[in-house]
């Protein structure tokens, strides 16, 4: 079946159709042992510390020796993509109901990104179809196979929480990353992010992301990433109730283009949405005048009539 496909390399290594080289330079130099080495060097020092020369220090060998393994480096991000992904656990399988194997799901994801963070340093240029992540898929396809939803559908849904999931690695790596950097702890970072917003976000310019600060959100415990996941669901529940009720299936094939990303950096409509937004706080600041003249108003009305006996 693969014998049409013009199959890429590190994605024939992946499911292990590929030709290994007839003779190495030593026994101990495999595709695996290469990976191996290139995971334990990105685990230490990141994405950037993996190159093949490194690794093939790593290894004891020349640079060129890799090369009969893996000929390009893309191939060799690919199978460490492969390698630090892994497969799901089983403990998915061992909930009822497809919401809370999806919940298992996303929060595994989230863990494979703590624990590698340099996978969300891989450029995503399409679908890997390789067989740990297609596992992934496999796994919140079959979650959800109880449920009225279409191939699509599920898909779609497979995708969001595997979205999700990548989202709240991104940030949640990132504030993992100041920590190591910085020394501080996680409730310090949190305090010099609430001090930095109270001093910089004035109630003119920003009226509700003031307010927010005020009621001190960037300290809080509260966790906007499940949070705004479980909103996820429940908005795929409540569709899923729909069908189930008899209600269509919407479809959606509309996408977001470049035209769209073009239209937004557009120099004259970046000035027109700027001009837009400048006017919209203008218009706040004014409204707020009004209330507080409108208070003075009220206030000296009422003491002219105390004076006046009235």
């Amino acid at each position: 079946m693969t014998d049409d496909l013009d199959l890429p390399r590190g994605v024939a290594l992946a499911w292990g159709i590929a030709a290994n080289p007839q003779r190495g330079p030593k026994r101990e130099m495999s595709v695996e042992r290469i990976v191996e080495a290139a995971v334990e060097l990105a685990d230490a020092d990141g994405l950037g510390a993996v190159s093949m020369a490194a690794v093939a220090k790593k290894l004891g060998f020349t640079p060129m020796s890799l090369y009969r393994y893996v000929t390009a480096k893309d191939d060799l991000l690919l199978l460490m993509l492969e390698e630090g992904t892994g497969v799901p656990t089983h403990a998915w399988r061992e909930t009822d109901g497809w919401r809370a194997k999806l919940a298992v799901l996303y929060r595994e994801q989230v863990g494979l990104y703590l624990r590698h963070p340099w996978l969300l340093a891989i450029p995503v240029t399409g679908s890997p179809v390789t067989p740990n992540s297609s596992e992934w898929m496999e796994a919140g396809l079959t979650a959800l196979d109880d449920t009225p939803l279409t191939p699509e559908e599920k898909l779609a849904v497979t995708l969001a929480m595997t979205g999700q999931a990548r989202w709240t690695g991104i940030v949640l790596t990132g504030y993992a990353e100041e920590s190591r950097r910085s020394g501080r702890s996680d409730d310090e970072i949190a305090a010099r992010e609430q001090a930095l917003y109270e001093a910089l976000i004035t109630p003119e310019a920003f009226p509700r992301l003031r307010a927010a600060a005020e009621t001190g959100v960037f300290r809080s415990r509260f966790n906007p990433f499940t949070f705004g996941f479980e909103r996820t669901l429940d908005g795929v529940e409540s569709y899923i109730a729909g069908l189930e009720r008899g209600e269509p299936h919407q479809r959606t094939d509309e996408w977001i283009t470049l035209d769209d990303a073009e239209v937004a950096d557009d120099k004259r409509y970046r000035q027109a949405a700027k001009a837009a937004a400048e006017a919209e706080k203008a218009v706040l600041q004014a409204e707020k005048a009004l209330r507080q003249a409108r208070k003075l108003q009220a206030q000296a009305l009422k003491e002219a009539r105390a004076r006046a006996g009235i």
